[in-house]
């Protein structure tokens, strides 16, 4: 149990965690962010019928000249079948007539009256989206865990689904406590420190579509800790904030175990970040992050949102590294593998300033954590290394 787990397994153990929520059906346009719970079918053609892709004449097999018989215009078709020699005036999106064989671009055509000619002919079928080249009824369009996008969205609308089956939206409590925290930023004493690591984590949560909720501060007392985690007794998932490490104050361990929670692992060899808690509740998933404002961040980067996006029914939850190039020389590391804040130009990237664990300044700067693994030698300006960017989330 006190084991000290690498980030890989530690990340692993936790998403094997994540909460399996149940499904619910709402209104397609309701659905952005959200991930499928069921496969997304076409549950009609499209387009149903053959269209133009251009302005201009729909035009019978032959060289012309073309008769104009009618227009073709898009949500009111010409209602007759083209005969040898006709065509139809017809626009972007319109169906194409029974008896047309392609269209002649509108620039392309020369019109006397109502007889038409081609300057450039096109050759047959030119022209014309055919019936189902986008999709047809059965056509399997989006798989169970797919997330819906703009795009997306539009191509269920376009299937013929008004409702779609999603997972339903996490719901997620934060709670940051210590005696130290100040509730109000503006009546802070000496001793106290405004208490900003729920409002921090609740904001890197909210923006992918689960329902947060905040908690505290609550004082470094168990029973009032004990008391707080009971008005999380609904969340999917519970994230704390302080009172995870070892000393005498560090009562989240007690607290959690008062209220009937399991430790499922307790500390992480990454830095910062070490003393990362999980543990369980029944079905509930609790998050315990350090207290110190930059490993809360990190650690809720690298476990709380991977743990809300796999709750989410994302199939890959994990943050994505990308490789750039060192801006500048970066430190050795020791035991611990380490995410230095950088900020990026271009493609490098360099250290945003103090990397303590308590320096705000320089992550509000940062757009990028630096990974760099345990026990590595210093790397050089010029050096590939690993990075993730933190406004990809």
């Amino acid at each position: 149990m006190n084991e000290l787990l690498g980030l890989e397994e530690a990340q692993a153990r936790l998403l094997a965690l994540a909460p399996q929520l149940p499904c619910e059906t709402v209104p397609v346009e309701a659905a952005l962010g959200r991930f499928l719970a069921e496969d997304v079918r076409a549950a009609r053609t499209q387009p149903a019928a053959d269209l133009s892709a251009m302005d201009g004449y729909a035009l019978s097999p032959g060289e012309g000249p073309w008769q104009v018989v009618g227009e073709s215009r898009a949500g009111a078709p010409y209602g007759a079948a083209l005969g040898h020699g006709e065509t139809a005036r017809i626009s972007t999106g319109a169906v194409v007539p029974e008896g047309a064989d392609r269209v002649l671009l509108q620039e392309d055509a020369e019109r006397e009256g109502d007889t038409v000619t081609a300057t450039e002919l096109p050759p047959p079928g030119r022209h014309i989206r055919k019936r189902g080249f986008d999709f047809a009824a059965g056509d399997l369009l989006l798989a169970a865990r797919t997330r819906i996008t703009p795009a997306r969205l539009a191509l269920a609308l376009a299937a013929g689904h008004a409702q779609v089956a999603v997972t339903r939206r996490p719901r997620v409590a934060v709670m940051d406590s210590g005696d130290e925290l100040s509730a109000d930023p503006a009546a802070c004493l000496p001793h106290q420190i405004p208490a900003s690591n729920a409002a921090m984590i609740a904001a890197m949560l909210g923006p992918l579509g689960c329902d947060v909720t905040r908690i505290g501060p609550v004082p470094d007392d168990r029973d009032a800790l004990t008391a707080a985690l009971a008005q999380a007794g609904d969340a999917d998932i519970l994230v704390t904030s302080g009172g995870a490490s070892v000393g005498d104050h560090d009562l989240i361990k007690p607290a959690l175990a008062a209220w009937g929670a399991e430790t499922a692992f307790w500390r992480v060899a990454i830095k910062p970040g070490k003393p990362l808690l999980v543990a369980t509740n029944g079905a509930q998933v609790i998050l315990g992050l350090p207290g110190n404002p930059v490993s809360s961040f990190v650690t809720a980067f690298l476990f709380a949102l991977p743990l809300v996006r796999a709750a989410m029914g994302d199939p890959a939850p994990l943050p994505r590294a990308v490789t750039m190039i060192a801006g500048e020389d970066l430190p050795p590391t020791e035991r611990r593998r380490e995410f230095l804040r950088g900020v990026v130009e271009g493609d490098r990237v360099r250290l945003a300033g103090s990397q303590d664990s308590s320096a705000l300044s320089a992550l509000a700067a940062a757009d990028a954590l630096i990974d760099r693994p345990a026990g590595s030698a210093a790397a050089r300006a010029g050096d590939a290394v690993r990075v993730f960017l933190l406004r990809n989330g």
